[in-house]
């Protein structure tokens, strides 16, 4: 399943590409354990006004992809490319600049905010640090996007975070990463530690924002219901590859790695009466420290032969713009690499 490959990848649109991740590779030094191979050899792209939902269970490497993209900490090697600009090859006053303008929501709304520090001056401590806006103007800006966000300012501008809901917590962090008027915003699982009818409230916030600034969203995530209902484009990985890359309608309906359709499977039927298919995968996941040969799901997938061990496989488009890592796709099983 998980490969390598550049054949999703949609360099003829060049132009309109707002980030551009190419050959990302981030590792890390454990000592006599060796090495984890936390994200390996990962390309992807995101058209502006795009969200692009990343998902895959945990310890894919998804919230890594994100960190490297705002280099926090810089990935080991590899591109990314925002606006054209490689990120990578920065000095820290530069990224300070462009970080105005790549913002990011952690998953954990509460420990992400200062528990010292009032939401007024949470919200605008990018302001504070871009320093080109008087004071005046830095209180209307956080007045106006706190009241955007759904927060009145003068009750919440003046109290600390231990004194809101996790919600209300995640609205103050998508307000301190709106107010500094990003293009691109990053989503690290902004909804998975918050109730199931306040994560409706937070993704219809997002869309809401989406559409008002013209925003490029990356959004990770490991509920794949979420995602289908944010995502322009999906991207599934699986031990740090990517295995799976298609429109939201297109991956649903006809998942073509065995991969995807265990994690489609799992999704909870609202009909009782519905038949249950879900998929159950054997063995448990391989250690990224000492990753599979080849195919690095080939431990756990039910159509794993030979080659799979000996080949890793290369990203191919086996529809039109549906492109997946596995030398046995569902659509064509008859073919083989």
């Amino acid at each position: 399943m998980a490969g390598t490959g550049t054949a999703h990848l949609r360099e003829r649109d060049g132009e309109d590409l707002l980030l551009s991740v190419r050959n990302l590779v981030v590792e890390y030094d454990t000592g006599r354990a060796g090495k984890v191979h936390a994200v390996s050899d990962v390309s992807f792209d995101v058209r502006r006004g795009e969200t692009l939902g990343v998902v895959g269970e945990s310890g894919c490497g998804k919230s890594t992809v994100a960190k490297a993209v705002m280099q926090l900490p810089p990935p080991t090697s590899g591109e990314v490319r925002f606006k054209g600009v490689d990120l990578t090859g920065m000095s820290r006053r530069e990224l300070r600049s462009v970080r105005r303008t790549v913002q990011m929501i952690f998953q954990d709304p509460i420990s992400s905010l200062n528990p010292l520090r009032k939401v007024r001056h949470i919200v605008a401590e990018g302001l504070d640090v871009a320093g080109d806006r008087s004071r005046a103007e830095k209180h209307a800006m956080v007045d106006d996007m706190l009241s955007v966000v759904g927060l009145d300012p003068e009750t919440a501008g003046d109290r600390r975070p231990h004194e809101f809901s996790g919600g209300q917590c995640q609205r103050i962090s998508i307000a301190r990463a709106m107010v500094v008027e990003p293009e691109l915003v990053i989503c690290d699982e902004p909804v998975s530690a918050l109730d199931v009818s306040v994560q409706a409230q937070i993704l219809n916030l997002l869309a809401d924002m989406k559409d008002r600034y013209g925003l490029t969203l990356l959004f990770i995530a490991h509920d794949l219901a979420v995602v289908k209902n944010v995502s322009d484009r999906v991207m599934v990985m699986y031990l740090g590859k990517i295995c799976e890359v298609a429109a939201p309608d297109q991956l649903y309906a006809q998942p073509m790695h065995p991969y995807t359709e265990a994690l489609l499977s799992a999704i909870p039927e609202p009909d009782p009466d519905a038949e249950a298919t879900e998929i159950a995968l054997s063995g448990d996941l391989p250690s990224p420290i000492d990753p599979p040969s080849g195919c690095r799901f080939r431990t756990r997938c039910p159509r794993a032969e030979s080659v799979c061990a000996e080949k890793e496989p290369q990203i191919r488009e086996v529809r039109p713009e549906h492109f997946v890592a596995c030398h046995f796709p569902a659509a064509s099983d008859s073919d083989s690499v």
